[in-house]
């Protein structure tokens, strides 16, 4: 049954960001929305809730739909309540006298600890608050769900929970989930659109199989496009031959003739649709400035403790050596962010190297976090470029364009920068360091599926030597060649981590 119809749907910003969009929301659906970054998915998420009117084209529900949006970002309006109160408060007020029971059954249901519940939103983790948006809109027993990339700043386990939660789902509850994660979008989601400029294609598919089935069809429209070219430029000669010819012997049948090839070669060429070209949210490279030395960094029986002195894990004798890039596993709380902190401060401060971390001397840091630390929010791309590195105010305006901060942004504050152009900027600074190490914690957060693959195959093929943490497992598999993990408050060394992964759902 269709709940809802999108018809000929576009908008327009600064540019198009779709037009001439078809689709049904069916029951039983569960659609995946990729795009790239800025390629519009929260505004066709905000056009279908109903916040954002299209530029064109029309919406159709059926009467009485409740439609349900898990936004990106939490509202100021629930930052200071409880999260067991931000919950309750998407209850009508009569319900909140008489049904403030669902809210402790969902939840139950989504596992959220007693102690949690009496917390302020605004002192809860990303992904505690991710689950709190999650419950506030399903208390409501929305007909539809659509979800803004759910699964930033979830850790491994609270994906696993969120997969089995949404696969559990009663199946005539339609969900579209606009996200980068490409394994949670292949467990979750049985259709995929492809959301473009002009036409956006929408396959009967989980992500990576609709991935393959649309490279086929543009490498099959590339294919009609350049025969169509080529047959279109064969008329044209043949037109011009026959012109000469008719020119010097006065027959009007060959200037019909000539007019006819003409008109089929601007028919042909008028028709012809020209191969997909992805607009790309701006590039992502990396530079590796390499090392003599084979082994870069020694651990000797290290011990990982919490700020109080409780220990973690300890890590026995292990070495990074040159070309390494490993993965770190291990469970929310095992002590990753803590190895990752103790493990830049003896490579940043040589002099206070101990408790068993030694770094060769020649090693240069390069690092992201979670948090993009290394952006100030009130700096802006250029101040943050010129203040690091001596290059000069054209050559930063060059770099920042191409990492898909155009000139407008180029001066305001990073904190009015999308999530996506914060990444491609912590990318670029990364990149102007000349790391030949890098440690990595979740780099893959904010980045569209584009920039996840450049990055994997900048990491991969410039010799990269790093260590990194991340919830993205296409990514894993992709990049590493080595993966740790915590067990036990010890740290080994496993030859895949898809044993890891499987205990996890």
């Amino acid at each position: 049954m269709s709940l809802i119809t999108i018809r000929n749907l576009g908008v327009v910003r600064a540019q198009p960001l779709f037009s001439n969009l078809h689709f049904t929301i069916n029951a039983g659906d569960r659609i995946g929305l990729v795009a790239a970054n800025g390629g519009g998915k929260s505004t066709l998420l905000q056009c279908i809730a109903g916040t954002v009117e299209p530029s064109e084209g029309e919406i159709t529900r059926t009467r009485g739909l409740i439609v349900g949006y898990v936004e990106q970002n939490v509202p100021l309006a629930l930052h200071s309540l409880s999260f067991y109160d931000a919950v309750l408060s998407a209850l009508s007020p009569e319900q909140m006298e008489t049904e403030s029971w669902r809210v402790d059954i969902v939840l139950d249901m989504l596992d959220v600890p007693e102690a949690l519940r009496c917390q302020q939103v605004k002192a809860l983790s990303g992904g505690w608050q991710r689950m709190m948006m999650l419950a506030h809109v399903w208390v409501a027993e929305p007909d539809v769900l659509m979800m803004d990339e759910p699964t930033n700043h979830l850790d491994l386990g609270k994906i696993a929970a969120l997969e089995s939660w949404l696969n559990a789902l009663q199946r005539d509850v339609p969900v579209i989930i606009a996200s980068h994660d490409r394994g949670f979008l292949d467990s979750v989601t049985n259709k995929t659109l492809f959301l473009r400029q002009q036409q956006s294609p929408l396959f009967s598919l989980p992500y990576s199989r609709a991935r393959t089935e649309l490279a086929r069809v543009d490498a099959t429209d590339a294919r009609q496009f350049e025969r169509d070219m080529r047959t279109a430029d064969q008329l044209r000669r043949q037109a011009a031959k026959l012109k000469n010819i008719g020119m010097n012997s006065g027959s009007d049948l060959l200037v019909i003739k000539t007019k006819q090839l003409k008109e089929r070669a601007d028919k042909l060429e008028g028709a012809a649709k020209p191969a997909y070209q992805e607009r790309s949210a701006g590039a992502i490279r990396l530079t590796n400035s390499g090392t003599h030395a084979k082994v870069l960094v020694t651990l000797d029986n290290v011990e990982v403790c919490t700020p109080d002195g409780r220990l973690l894990f300890k890590t026995g004798q292990q070495f990074i050596r040159q070309g390494d890039r490993i993965v770190l596993l291990g469970g929310n709380g095992a002590g990753k962010s803590s190895f990752i902190s103790l493990l830049r401060g003896a490579i940043e401060r040589p002099d206070h190297q101990g408790a068993g971390i030694k770094a060769t001397p020649s090693l240069v840091l390069g690092t992201i976090d979670q948090g993009l630390s290394n952006l100030r929010g009130s700096d802006t791309p250029m101040g943050a470029i010129v203040n690091r590195y001596d290059i000069g105010d054209q050559k930063a305006r060059t770099l920042l364009a191409g990492a898909g901060i155009n000139l407008d942004m180029q001066s305001r504050a990073i904190d009015r920068l999308s999530g996506g152009q914060k990444a491609r900027l912590a990318m670029l600074i990364l990149r102007l360091a000349d790391p030949n190490f890098f440690v990595l914690d979740e780099p893959t957060n904010h980045l569209d599926i584009e920039g996840q693959e450049a990055l994997e195959q900048e990491l991969c093929t410039k010799g990269a030597s790093c260590l990194l943490v991340s919830h993205d497992r296409y990514f894993v598999h992709a990049v590493a060649n080595r993966f740790w993990m915590i067990d036990r408050k010890r740290l080994i060394e496993v030859d895949s981590p898809d044993a890891f992964f499987l205990q996890l759902t």
